[in-house]
């Protein structure tokens, strides 16, 4: 079975969960910007959640099906079309041999996307599928693809429920005004007071040059520190000696337009990071598209580590619920919602109580509600 690519779109990759262990080396994780999508479309088909599939940006391709199969479409709000045909966003449904799936113009969000069942079967390259174009490693022929490609697909795929919904409540929402949840440092003291309150205070708009490797915001230029630099530092205040970046760190080169780095992003440089976004935040930062506003909003080091775990174990926990034809209710789900207020005020907690939450919940010992829809 295959897939045939007649048109690419601006910038569509395959992807999957990524590949960790390598930054040290210089290889990034690469992987979906937005995995909660992508493991929500792999569901939906019957895919494992770790399967590969296509990620798109800010427009569609048109692919041609060789063989039946079933895909989804999620993450950024785009009209998904079979043979010209509308087909809903977050839902399954089946294509015939001989189909063409085109998409329509975007409305929400910047990244869709298509997960198709049995997965995007390329050659793992040190443990994933996933594109790093940088690198050319990865994907298909490590880049993007292009018109008159060929994707093969896999059959490791459980046979998925006709027309199943991700329900409303578990889909992200694509705000266009967006808090960024950061945690300051390693070198915001570079920063003046002014510099720093400018920082936390300015409307940063996203501007087009956000791809996989950063997103760049434009707004007010922050003032740093004038300093004898350190011997191997630039000559610029916003330079250091080399070290290394964590993904979701901000680099603010000559103090204006931070840019925060993403998934594709190199390891290490010499720029100052004045702060770095959470990683339940770094969806956010990716998911309104180009143009929307968003402000800074500092979270302590357990804030940020109580906000981490709580998006990996509720929303997982709610999505496998979900697939599995139950989601969390009731004391388990107050607890979840509780526990976010509390982080998003930076109070300390035991973690120990969502761990014990999401074991009730995974093990069946939780009360749960079914939310499963299946057909109409």
């Amino acid at each position: 079975m295959g897939i045939e690519v007649r048109k690419p779109g601006l910038s569509t990759t395959v992807q999957d969960l990524g590949r960790e262990g390598y930054y040290h080396v210089g290889i990034p994780p690469s992987g979906a910007l937005d995995l909660f999508s992508l493991i929500a479309a792999n569901l939906l088909v019957g895919n494992p959640e770790r399967a590969a599939g296509l990620e798109c940006a800010y427009m569609g391709p048109e692919l041609v099906f060789s063989d039946p199969a079933t895909l989804a479409v999620t993450g950024a709000e785009f009209e998904a079309r079979v043979n010209g045909r509308a087909r809903p966003g977050w839902t399954s449904f089946d294509v015939e041999a001989g189909d063409v799936v085109t998409f329509g113009h975007l409305k929400g969000g910047a990244r869709l996307y298509i997960a198709v069942s049995g997965g995007i079967d390329v050659p793992e390259k040190l443990g994933s599928r996933s594109t790093y174009g940088l690198g050319a490693l990865g994907g298909l022929h490590g880049r993007p693809l292009e018109a008159g490609d060929e994707l093969p697909v896999g059959s490791d795929a459980a046979a998925p429920a006709r027309e199943r919904s991700v329900p409303g409540e578990l889909r992200p929402a694509l705000p266009r005004e967006l808090e960024i949840r950061v945690i300051m440092g390693l070198y915001d003291h570079l920063l003046t007071d002014r510099g720093r309150s400018t920082f936390l205070e300015t409307t940063w708009k996203l501007t087009p040059v956000a791809d996989r490797i950063g997103f760049r915001y434009k707004g007010e230029k922050l003032e740093m520190l004038e300093r004898e630099q350190p011997f191997g530092a630039g000559s610029d205040p916003s330079n250091i000696v080399d070290a290394p970046y964590p993904v979701g760190s901000i680099q603010v080169p000559g103090g204006v337009e931070p840019i925060v780095l993403h998934r594709d992003a190199v390891s290490g440089g010499g720029y100052a990071m004045i702060a770095t976004v959470i990683s339940a935040g770094a969806m956010e930062a990716i998911s309104g598209g180009l143009g929307v506003n968003g402000t800074m909003m500092v979270i302590g080091a357990v804030g940020a580590l109580t906000v981490n775990s709580l998006d990996l174990l509720g929303k997982r926990a709610s999505v496998r619920g979900w697939y599995s034809g139950t989601a969390v209710d009731s004391e388990d789900a107050l607890l979840f919602s509780q526990l976010n207020a509390i982080a998003s005020m930076n109070e300390i907690f035991p973690l120990e109580e969502a761990q014990a939450a999401y074991d009730r919940m995974m093990s069946g010992k939780a009360r749960f509600r079914v939310v499963l829809k299946i057909g109409s």
